[in-house]
């Protein structure tokens, strides 16, 4: 199984800017969002891993898929404290979003965030969870913390030069990206 990884992200966020600066590309990707907008993708993440953010934002866009950001979107959320008007508009723009894709790196156990992101969003739409690892090599074994193996993973496959997205509940089962991200997942069984 592949996956996606930091140099993919990266080369995204660097694509999409070209002589801007990323706060403009930010700028202009936040002027096409409106106040009550539904996502398809709630992103959870790690503030430390913004320019991969940035780029995995911007590669699921170019799937045709509706990406939540908070520091794209809600620019005048403070994700630095923890506190209850972040909090509010967070469970509001998870309740907009069909699905969670929750972006492990090694910063990912360090954020104060993205453990009550998960189990609110587990909470309220129980299955259309992914995690959605980002490795230094796409062959790369991913583990991630021990609670990460309940949920489905993001990988992808070439296939005749064309890659494909899929949520893979670890051998039993997949869908493909954009139908697990529309919230309702059309699960394909493995045959044994």
């Amino acid at each position: 199984m592949a996956f996606f990884t930091k140099s993919e992200a990266r080369a995204a966020a660097v694509g999409a800017r070209g002589y801007r600066t990323a706060q403009a590309v930010l700028t202009a990707t936040m002027e096409s969002y409106k106040p009550r907008e539904e996502f398809d993708i709630f992103l959870s993440h790690s503030l430390d891993d913004s320019d991969l953010v940035l780029g995995m934002m911007l590669l699921l866009q170019k799937q045709g898929l509706k990406v939540y950001v908070d520091w794209v979107v809600d620019k005048k959320l403070d994700r630095n404290s923890v506190g209850k008007e972040t909090a509010a508009v967070l469970r509001e723009r998870m309740k907009s979003s069909r699905s969670m894709m929750y972006i492990a790196t090694g910063n990912s156990s360090g954020s104060k965030w993205m453990p009550w992101e998960l189990g609110f969003f587990d909470g309220h739409k129980p299955g259309q969870v992914a995690i959605l690892p980002l490795l230094d090599s796409e062959n790369q074994s991913f583990e991630g913390q021990e609670y990460l193996g309940l949920y489905p993973v993001v990988t992808k496959k070439l296939e005749n030069y064309v890659t494909y997205h899929f949520v893979e509940d670890r051998g039993n089962q997949w869908s493909n990206l954009k139908s697990f991200a529309s919230g309702a997942p059309s699960w394909q069984r493995y045959s044994r």
